[in-house]
């Protein structure tokens, strides 16, 4: 017998696992390496991460501290930084990068609430997508019977419902993560 619900399972972790790593990307106050993973920077003609061709540390809180491997990358991941939505201005030590995050207001907590909504229903979607998806391809499967077929649907919507609430509660985290000052 076909087991849709474990191919539905292994594709819907994924999306909860992209939704994390998208929410790891959204600035909370405090300093991690993480804000730093989808900005690509200029590096001999091709865009590479800023994580892959430098060090960061946090040797504070609100500090992140970026040492680049080479010392004449550093005005290409500058202007990376200054390129993206980040909203930080980078300070340039000689041969390391300091960045520092201040404090959030309110409104730009709100616009973080909103993006890591936004983020959940992407989430959500790719989720549902894998549903129909596989829904198509038990209906379309002839070595299954009817009651077989009605089985293996009820099985995928059990894991649907699942991960969309895992989604659900992810958000709640972040969420709760973004507005607490």
């Amino acid at each position: 017998m076909n087991n849709y619900a474990f191919t539905a399972e292994e594709r819907m972790e994924k999306s909860v696992v992209n939704l994390k790593s998208q929410f790891a990307t959204l600035r909370t106050g405090r300093a991690s390496a993480a804000l730093l993973e989808r900005i690509e920077a200029d590096y001999y003609g091709e865009k590479m991460p800023i994580n892959q061709i430098s060090s960061i540390t946090v040797p504070e809180p609100r500090q992140l501290l970026i040492k680049p491997y080479d010392k004449g990358d550093i005005k290409s991941i500058i202007a990376a930084i200054n390129a993206s939505t980040l909203g930080i201005n980078p300070i340039n030590d000689g041969d390391t990068i300091r960045l520092i995050l201040p404090p959030l207001t309110e409104d730009r907590r709100r616009e973080l609430v909103k993006q890591a909504k936004k983020f959940t229903e992407d989430a959500k979607i790719a989720i549902r997508n894998i549903r129909r998806d596989l829904n198509t391809a038990i209906k379309g499967d002839k070595e299954l019977s009817e009651d077989q077929v009605k089985r293996e649907e009820e099985a995928v919507q059990k894991v649907t419902d699942e991960y969309t609430k895992a989604c659900d509660e992810a958000l709640k985290l972040k969420e709760h993560e973004i507005l607490t000052v």
